[in-house]
């Protein structure tokens, strides 16, 4: 007599129960509300204070804030001498708190009441001599928001005519007309390390090859 084997059936499993009391998403709304604050240094680029606030979401510290005024970065770029390969203005100077030379975009403090736009022309003036016929916004961000306020926003300067620089006494910079295409392998191999010329020159490097599609 043939026995047969009976198939194992096999059950899924049962669907999970959450209790009343699971956590939900968290969401965040509002803005964080200053309870007090004390300047704790004062010096000649930025002051630092030592906040009590409370955040969204409920929470009470205490943070203490690098404040500044914020700077301008100018990304000059030459479309005329070569246009397949635009030139893009670099410099390079002694960087102290990195210190090393680095090659950077020009850029400086934004001055207590001064616009965005005359305080771009000054720092390219400035720092290479170049003036610009053409000014755009090409980026706005924050340095490092996690306890500096200084923003950052680079202009797009382009129909650039060379004149006399007028650096101040402690900048000692060396120009360099370099084309996009060698800035792009310096970034990659890892030789530029200056945040704000990376996000600049990556992002005019996407816009500009979209544009010749």
């Amino acid at each position: 007599m043939a026995i047969s084997k009976s198939k194992s059936v096999k059950k899924s499993p049962a669907p999970v129960k959450q209790s009343a009391d699971a956590k939900k998403p968290l969401k965040l709304t509002g803005r964080g509300r200053t309870i007090s604050s004390k300047t704790v240094f004062k010096g000649n680029v930025f002051w630092v204070t030592r906040d009590e606030v409370t955040e969204p979401g409920g929470v009470k510290a205490t943070r203490e804030v690098i404040r500044h005024n914020g700077s301008v970065v100018v990304l000059a770029v030459d479309t005329e001498t070569n246009p397949k390969d635009p030139g893009i203005l670099l410099i390079r100077q002694y960087r102290h708190a990195a210190g090393k030379l680095l090659l950077e975009l020009p850029a400086g403090r934004i001055e207590p009441g001064e616009k965005l736009l005359p305080a771009g022309k000054r720092e390219l003036i400035e720092e290479t001599g170049y003036r610009a016929k053409r000014w755009s916004k090409h980026a706005t961000y924050y340095a490092s928001p996690g306890f500096l306020t200084e923003t950052m926003t680079i202009l797009l300067a382009e129909g650039l005519t060379l004149g006399e620089a007028e650096p101040e006494d402690d900048e000692k910079i060396e120009l360099h007309m370099t084309p996009l295409s060698e800035v792009m392998r310096l970034i990659h191999a890892g030789k530029i390390q200056d945040g704000k010329t990376l996000i600049g020159v990556l992002m005019y490097d996407s816009i500009w090859r979209s544009s010749k599609r």
